[in-house]
């Protein structure tokens, strides 16, 4: 294999880097240039069949819409529709009144709320809606994004009700144990996480005093369910349960626990919410956690009989192919529309006016469907045409043994670039098992360890992302008119807390952590730290 060989795999790569990092493309149309650059690389210098390569570019397609889009449209318009019925209002007045200690309050909203967004919806959501409400009650808004984007760093990559599924579905590897491997490899992060988050908001590790308990049972309340959760039922629920349990704990804690410290605390006028009104303004969340838990493999009489449902079609046409199989009912898409739509009707909601928010939802998701159908099709094209494995050898050849410390950098750099866990998955999981098969060929434990790292990498990329930064100014800025309008802040104070949440000012407060979480991500996966459990 020649330097070049491995030159023009790297191509779509590296054009997406240039065009989304340094010439500001965007995101839909760098990664459909890409899709277009990887076809012709396939066809032209590596001598594929133009057909071929086209019936493997249309099974990504298949892959894109059947069940990554279907869940990402789906749990965005869940939350649009919480959004127009007003239910989130009564959200955030729950949330905010459990606690007037800002450190506890910062857990529940960034670290606990945020991973339940994360669970549920992800594309950002998990940083841009409980940043904006930090923001709301007063929180410094430079803080409250830099919390929410740390915050975000390790349940990214099980977003969107299981993120893992589409990488399984790339790689072959077993789901169970993929989701396993990545739990595990995030098991010191996910503890770790919460006090960086209790120590942005409070200036310093001095915030630790009083809620240093509180923080640690935060932290194991993500880790430990995540672990059990992903080997026994899949990964799924993962983070959606373990948020629940999260924000439970800090709950509790803030009662059982109380602070006194007057430095942390802050008046905010709370609203008087009744259970029924709670119950009601959650219905959807409630549905979504219900349905998938009863539609999962944990219930097997109905698990079994809606996973039935299924259509077989022959798409990929080259050596090796299989059919792709697409499960019509029991799939978490699927499900989370149910749950909105029954939601939306307990909260009072017309059917024309959840058919409105729907049209709505679809016409903002529109440049985010042709990113992800791009980037699957660039990523099919890039394994069935041999240059993903070529890749491979590239990396191997010039890291050796020691290229397991890397692997998680791949999967965080996908993220950085693209903003999403999603697009990370299947641009770098097909490579990962290629790198392991060069490393030991036929070791199938490495493979899973080394796409498991990647994929756990995802959030650390996407903390420092571009995309998710504008995503959180983009939320926070208009809570900060609010709250500045509302309190009457003078026009001086008023611009130097807008001026604090400029792009550069965030990227340079957050490189630390990027930097941090990847080294300590490198060296668990090198050490293969715990890989026996599994």
């Amino acid at each position: 294999m020649s330097q070049m060989t491995i030159a023009l795999a790297l191509l779509p790569i590296l054009w997406l880097i240039v065009a989304l990092a340094v010439l500001k493309v965007p995101a839909w149309k760098a990664c459909l240039a890409a899709a277009i650059i990887s076809f012709i690389i396939a066809v032209v210098p590596y001598g594929k069949d133009s057909a071929i390569m086209l019936s493997g570019a249309l099974e990504g397609v298949a892959l894109a819409v059947w069940p990554i889009l279907l869940v990402i449209t789906a749990a965005i318009f869940a939350y649009n529709l919480v959004v127009h019925t007003k239910a989130m209002e009564t959200i955030k007045a729950m949330l905010s009144s459990v606690t007037s200690d800002m450190r506890l309050l910062a857990l529940l909203l960034a670290w606990g709320f945020g991973g339940f967004m994360e669970g549920m919806a992800g594309f950002g959501t998990a940083v841009a809606i409980p940043a904006a409400m930090m923001v709301g009650v007063g929180f410094d808004p430079l803080k409250s994004i830099l919390a929410c984007l740390v915050a975000n760093s390790v349940p990214t990559t099980f977003g969107s009700i299981g993120i893992p599924t589409t990488l399984a579905s790339l790689t072959g590897l077993d789901l169970n144990l993929l989701g396993t491997s990545i739990a595990l490899q995030l098991f010191i992060l996910n503890v770790v996480t919460p006090f960086f988050v209790v120590m942005i908001i409070g200036g310093g590790v001095k915030a630790l005093k009083g809620v240093f308990l509180t923080t640690l049972i935060s932290g194991l309340a993500l880790a430990i369910p995540e672990l059990f959760i992903n080997k026994v039922a899949g990964p799924e629920l993962s983070v959606i349960v373990s948020s629940i349990v999260m924000m439970a704990s800090i709950g509790i804690c803030a009662k059982v626990l109380p602070t006194n410290n007057p430095e942390y605390q802050f008046k905010s006028e709370t609203q008087k919410i009744s259970g029924g009104e709670g119950f009601v303004a959650a219905m959807p969340f409630i549905l979504i956690f219900v349905l998938l838990l009863l539609t999962s493999k944990l219930v097997p009489a109905i698990n079994g009989p809606l996973s039935a449902i299924k259509t077989s079609v022959p798409i990929y046409a080259g050596p090796g192919a299989k059919p792709y199989t697409f499960v019509w009912i029991a799939t978490p898409g699927i499900m989370i529309f149910l749950s909105a739509f029954i939601g939306g009707a307990v909260q009072k909601a017309g059917f024309g006016e959840m058919l409105g928010v729907l049209g709505k939802t679809f016409n903002g998701l529109k440049f985010t469907y042709i990113t992800i159908i791009s980037v699957v099709v660039t990523a099919k094209i890039m394994t069935y045409s041999g240059m993903t494995a070529n890749i491979a050898d590239g990396l191997v050849a010039a890291t050796g043994t020691l290229y397991p410390a890397f692997a998680p950098l791949i999967g965080a750099l996908g993220s950085f670039l693209t903003g999403s866990g999603t697009n990370s998955n299947v641009l770098f999981g097909p490579l990962q098992t290629a790198a392991a098969q060069k490393l030991i060929p036929g070791d199938g434990e490495l493979a899973l360890w080394l796409t498991a790292a990647s994929s756990a990498a995802t959030g650390i990329g996407k903390m420092f992302s571009p995309q998710s930064i504008a995503i959180a100014i983009g939320a926070v800025a208009p809570a900060l008119d609010e709250y500045v309008k509302e309190n009457k802040i003078d026009a001086a104070k008023a611009k130097e807390l807008h001026d604090s949440i400029e792009p550069s000012s965030i990227m340079r407060h957050i490189f630390k952590y990027f930097l941090l979480y990847v080294i300590v991500a490198g060296i668990i996966c090198y050490l293969n730290i715990g890989q026996g459990i599994i």
